[in-house]
């Protein structure tokens, strides 16, 4: 965005990360410290973030992290800040925003989600939950301000080497889950994703920006739609083969 000319409000929970971009860009580029996991923080950046440039056209959640390992593995307090990182953050950015492009009938929301919001894996289920909860908020919301001329667009990111995983908090491998970190590892090789450049995501996101008519979802990174199309059909056989208990839910209609 700053090389075309754009202005940027970013933030970082030690703001002189951004130093070097604060010195090169000047008054385009507002860098904000900021913790996402605290709502009334979150709300003063935005303030910040349009006071200095008069309105807020694009908002890119990004912020989380991935804990991994087994559900009963995970504490639950590292729970809870995973939720707090990946949904509560991006849903108080999103809160935030919204009044001032509901404002000017104009906004663009951008959710980075994951391919794990779509489908989910054995040691990633806590991560994963907290995108899916990203993923029916998002839906949601898009249809709520569709009416203000408000695109929400749902990023799945497959495989981008950003560090991560490294970066995150690490749960202590309990051998009875074994076979669940096993499945993982397994899973990913058999995929067959290919690591994409992290560089290149920037022209992807400018391109979303740019269309008169963004998506609600877009995968970043080949190979995915292959493995939706295998894990969808999968859903439905399984809804297909026990078709006759939901029928069976459903009793005797009313008075018959």
């Amino acid at each position: 965005m700053l090389a075309r000319g754009d202005r940027l409000a970013a933030t970082a929970r030690d703001k002189a990360a951004l130093t070097s971009l604060s010195e090169r860009h000047g008054d385009r580029f507002l860098p904000l410290q900021l913790d996402v996991r605290d709502s009334a923080a979150v709300r003063d950046a935005v303030r910040s973030a349009e006071a200095t440039f008069g309105g807020i056209d694009v908002l890119v959640n990004n912020a989380g992290h991935m804990l991994v390992g087994a559900v009963e593995e995970v504490e639950e307090e590292q729970a809870r800040t995973q939720m707090d990182v990946s949904y509560f953050g991006a849903l108080s950015a999103t809160r935030a925003v919204l009044p001032g492009m509901r404002e000017r009938r104009a906004g663009r929301i951008l959710q980075v989600s994951s391919f794990g919001g779509l489908v989910a894996y054995p040691a990633l289920g806590i991560y994963q939950a907290t995108k899916w909860a990203l993923e029916a908020m998002s839906d949601s919301l898009a249809a709520e301000v569709a009416a203000y001329g408000i695109h929400v667009t749902l990023i799945e990111p497959l495989m981008c080497p950003t560090g991560l995983a490294a970066a995150s908090p690490q749960v202590p491998q309990d051998p009875a889950y074994a076979h669940a970190w096993q499945a993982l590892y397994a899973g990913a090789e058999a995929g067959g994703f290919t690591p994409g450049d992290p560089a290149a995501t920037a022209e992807a996101l400018l391109a979303i920006v740019d269309a008169p008519e963004p998506p609600l979802r877009v995968l970043f990174g080949t190979g995915g739609l292959e493995a939706l199309r295998t894990e969808y059909a999968g859903r439905l056989a399984g809804l297909e083969q026990w078709d006759h208990v939901a029928r069976l839910a459903q009793g005797e209609p009313s008075g018959s």
